[in-house]
C-alpha cells in the first residue's frame, strides 16, 4: 500500500496465507469458516472419523440390501408362471412445436 511515495506498514489484522478453512453445505448454501491451527487438527480428525463411519454404514446398508434381495427370491417353480414384459404397441404421436404469438 502506498501513499505519497511512502510505504505504509501492513495491517497486522490482514489475512496473509496460508490459512485453513472448513467448507460445508448447509441448507443448500455453502458455508466456510477460517480455522486456527488447533481447530484444523480437530477438524481433520472429525472428517476422518466421519468418513470411517460413512464407510461402515455403507457396508452395513449393502449387507442389508443383499439380505433383503435373498428374502425376496422366488422358488424355482414360481418362475415359470412369471409375467413376461411386453412393450407398448402404440406409437406416440409427435407434437409439432408451436411458435409463441409474441414472436
Amino acid at each position: 500500500m502506498r501513499q505519497g511515495g511512502l510505504r505504509l506498514r501492513p495491517d497486522p489484522k490482514a489475512r496473509h496465507g496460508p490459512y485453513q478453512s472448513l467448507t460445508q453445505a448447509v441448507g443448500g448454501k455453502t458455508r466456510s469458516r477460517f480455522l486456527t491451527p488447533e481447530q484444523t487438527a480437530v477438524a481433520q480428525q472429525q472428517v476422518a472419523a466421519g468418513r470411517q463411519f460413512r464407510q461402515k454404514v455403507d457396508s452395513y446398508w449393502e449387507a442389508c440390501e443383499e439380505w433383503a434381495d435373498a428374502q425376496m427370491e422366488f422358488p424355482p417353480a414360481a418362475s415359470s408362471g412369471e409375467a413376461k414384459k411386453k412393450g407398448s404397441k402404440q406409437k406416440s404421436k409427435t407434437i409439432s412445436s408451436r411458435k409463441s404469438k409474441r414472436s
